[in-house]
């Protein structure tokens, strides 16, 4: 297995860890719709200038993408204001436990399936031990 995929994973978990956190505490103080534009505000601002700095990218591209594909931004704003709400009531590894648990289960039925152009990739008994072992984790930690 290539490294730089591992450590690039390892950092965006890292990275969401903080993120889950930082929104928690901006929802607590300001309110789970605030800090949800802000997280969205301050995200665009930077991307908008990388994609300034590479003169545009290839953002023409967007109609050859499949319709139901552009509703991403929607769910980001699902995922981001769940964290929001979820990290102060429930905790950040309890609600992160619940959103892997429930991001896994449909993960490894894409996969499956092939769902929404994926690569094929069937579940084995590995990884059903995995996802069973993984439930359990999730029993324990919310009884």
């Amino acid at each position: 297995m290539p490294l730089l995929p591992i450590i690039l994973t390892i950092c965006c978990g890292i990275a969401v860890a903080l993120q889950g956190q930082f929104m928690g505490a901006m929802s607590e103080r300001m309110g789970t719709l605030e800090a949800v534009f802000v997280t969205y505000v301050s995200g665009g601002i930077i991307i908008s200038l990388v994609l300034a700095f590479m003169r545009g990218g290839n953002l023409q591209a967007w109609r050859n993408v499949p319709s139901y594909m552009l509703i991403t931004g929607i769910l980001g704003l699902i995922i981001v204001g769940t964290i929001s709400y979820v990290v102060p009531r429930l905790g950040l590894v309890t609600g992160f436990t619940i959103l892997l648990v429930s991001q896994f289960t449909l993960a490894a039925l894409i996969d499956h399936f092939g769902l929404f152009g994926a690569t094929v990739r069937p579940l084995d008994p590995m990884k059903i031990s995995g996802m069973g072992v993984t439930l359990f984790g999730l029993w324990l930690l919310v009884r």
